[in-house]
């Protein structure tokens, strides 16, 4: 368990009472974030047991409140074909719509960086799509770099396809 910067914030594994509401959170701040997403999709955002199942899920709580979530895979795992050998990568990043604009995003992102130093991971990468302007400014912020090398488009549903946005962050 962490605590972040933000005082009143606690970053630890999600617990099964809570995948309902960490999936909730997350499905709601995709969708009001970004226009055009599947019915489908948002479900998968809400399916917490479902990742699980694939890697761990990271809450962070304001008190009792889950305001945000992150997706990494267990130690020695990728969750993503795209993840190289010694990175960790991390996916569906989320900050409940209310929590926005007070370091929760950021707090995940430092937690993130945190587990990849603990597990011997010589990068962090994460792919985000090209409508996600403010998570791309957060990860440059803390250091992340384009990797434009690793960007082409990937189908994120059947017949549906993103020109994903690849960063990294060598440790």
């Amino acid at each position: 368990m962490t605590t972040s910067p933000v005082s009143s914030l606690t970053i630890r594994l999600v617990a099964p009472h809570e995948h309902t509401e960490a999936g909730r959170v997350t499905a709601e701040a995709y969708r009001q974030s970004y226009d055009g997403l599947t019915d489908s999709y948002l479900s998968s955002l809400a399916d917490v047991d479902g990742r699980v199942a694939l890697g761990e899920v990271w809450v962070a709580l304001d008190g009792e409140e889950i305001v945000g979530t992150v997706w990494t895979p267990r130690p020695g795992e990728r969750l993503s074909e795209l993840a190289e050998e010694g990175e960790l990568d991390f996916r569906q990043l989320a900050v409940a719509p209310p929590a926005r604009g007070r370091g929760v995003g950021e707090a995940l992102t430092r937690h993130v960086i945190g587990l990849a130093r603990e597990r011997g991971a010589h990068r962090v990468v994460m792919n985000s799509g090209p409508e996600m302007l403010g998570a791309h400014a957060l990860y440059l912020k803390l250091g992340f770099r384009r990797l434009t090398e690793r960007e082409h488009p990937v189908e994120v549903e059947p017949g549906r396809f993103l020109d994903l946005r690849a960063f990294g962050l060598d440790l």
